[in-house]
């Protein structure tokens, strides 16, 4: 199984194109060590020429150009994206697809909350019908197993997660199951696996028991502090208020991860306010300390 992160950073990237936080300055004016990165999204493929998009991201053009294997090889109009699964509704996971819309009809495997969000509250699936039209697939969101067709070898276990739904969502105070999921990613021929989870609020004991059982862990690495906006003026709401568990203190992502036991442990999705952008940060010394990896746009996976 090869993993391809197209963006590792949070909504807006990193820097972000209106921010003159810490991290956003220097990164801008070559005073840290550190990589600019686009928003989270990656691929899965076991054969290097079929894949899977997990969201689509508003960066998406940038990300596939600079990603020659799914690049097109064969017609006038090609790709090797072969279908697209979105983990949730929010706008930084799914803009992407308008991008998309030159091509064949997509097909789209999410949830059914996601699937009403993106027919409702932001119109995607309607929008596309006039240009490539958009096949939806739902999926479960009780652990439950399937495949897709084209993405050979892979087996994909999708759970519920505990969130909220997006702001423009009908029901963004009423949560329901499938609002945001975990995905456990399965190779068949050699039982290899990976959970993928971008937006982690609460470790629920099916999400320990995902992280445990997996070969590889990418999780919610957005914010290092709960209060990590406030302390810097540029919001007022926490880590944990719109659903990121962040990486210190107790009960934090750092003492999570290190009671998994040994396996690869990759944070993805970092906001650009977070102190492990910078690669010479006690912060970042911390978390190599503890066997914890830091997702950057291009990192390969092999599994």
């Amino acid at each position: 199984m090869k993993i391809r992160v197209l963006g590792s950073g949070a909504g807006g990237g990193f820097p972000q194109w209106n921010c003159n936080c810490h991290n956003c300055h220097r990164i801008r004016h070559n005073e840290m060590n550190g990589t600019a990165r686009t928003q989270s999204s990656i691929a899965v493929s076991t054969d290097n020429r079929n894949w899977l998009l997990f969201n689509t991201s508003p960066d998406i053009r940038a990300q596939l150009e600079a990603f020659p294997a799914i690049q097109p090889k064969n017609g006038i109009r090609d790709t090797g994206i072969k279908a697209i699964m979105l983990i949730d509704s929010q706008i930084d996971h799914t803009t992407g697809m308008l991008m998309l819309r030159e091509g064949k009809p997509l097909d789209v495997y999410c949830t059914e909350m996601v699937r009403q969000d993106l027919t409702s509250g932001f119109p995607l699936f309607n929008m596309l019908k006039d240009y490539c039209t958009v096949n939806h697939h739902p999926v479960p969101t009780d652990g439950g197993s399937f495949t897709i067709p084209g993405i050979d070898d892979l087996r994909f276990y999708t759970q519920a997660l505990k969130s909220k739904a997006p702001p423009y969502s009908p029901h963004r105070y009423d949560p329901h199951d499938g609002d945001n999921i975990g995905v456990i990613i399965e190779q068949i021929s050699t039982g290899k696996k990976a959970f993928y989870s971008p937006g982690l609020g609460e470790i629920e004991p099916h999400v320990m028991a995902a992280m445990q059982a997996v070969d590889c862990v990418m999780v919610d690495g957005t914010f290092w502090t709960d209060d990590e906006m406030a302390a810097q003026g540029i919001s007022q709401k926490r880590a944990r208020e719109i659903g990121h568990l962040p990486q210190s203190g107790e009960g934090g992502m750092i003492e999570v991860l290190n009671g998994i036991g040994k396996k690869r442990k990759i944070l993805i999705h970092i906001n650009n306010t977070n102190p492990i952008l910078d690669d010479d940060s006690t912060e970042r010394h911390t978390l190599t300390a503890a066997g914890i990896e830091v997702a950057y746009d291009g990192m390969e996976i092999d599994l």
